[in-house]
């Protein structure tokens, strides 16, 4: 058995984008592929090991997509509309914001146990205790399950938007022909 070696860096994969001497290999510049044994990225093109004769056919590429979208969804607190620095996003079908944002936005103090990845909010009598990536959250005290927890998303801490404003004591109301939430603290 013939090895040829590559004098450049391969990923864990044993793969690598060719930048050098591709077209002697049959592959385009910038094309993904493997070294002995692997197969391009291309669906449709075929790379031959020159040293042993074998051809590969390449295995077809799948496209990533973002597990979250840009939202349309609009807050409103009191009746004044929070302008969001960073987006709410649409997330597994459920609208989440920043939660630095609206905590700002109802007036409550937060707090962060980074090792735990604990977040403690409060505001008067109402505290409300979550963990990023845990859908238990604390309120008063009081164990319960949410549906989505809250995720981190290019740095932005997002949580359900209707489940924290209930958190401290507030009343929602979403029209999703709008894509509004409207919040009244109390």
């Amino acid at each position: 058995m013939t090895v040829s070696a590559h004098p450049g860096r391969t990923d864990s994969n044993g793969g690598h984008y060719c930048r050098t001497n591709c077209a002697k290999w049959g592959l385009a510049n910038g094309e993904y592929h493997y070294h002995n044994g692997g197969s391009t990225s291309s669906e449709s093109s075929t790379s031959s090991d020159h040293s042993s004769g074998n051809t590969y056919t390449a295995p077809a590429v799948q496209p990533t997509v973002p597990q979250y979208q840009v939202s349309s969804l609009k807050v409103y607190v009191n009746g004044t509309r929070v302008q969001f620095a960073s987006d709410p996003v649409l997330y597994k079908d459920s609208n989440l914001v920043p939660l630095r944002e609206i905590a700002e936005a109802l007036g409550a103090k937060l707090t962060f146990n980074a090792d735990a990845g604990a977040i403690g909010v409060s505001k008067d009598k109402y505290k409300m205790t979550l963990t990023i990536g845990s859908k238990t959250i604390y309120y008063n005290g009081k164990k319960t399950t949410i549906d989505i927890a809250p995720v981190v998303i290019e740095g932005v801490t997002y949580v359900p938007a209707q489940v924290f404003a209930r958190g401290l004591g507030a009343s929602i109301a979403y029209n999703a022909s709008t894509e509004t939430l409207k919040v009244t603290t109390k």
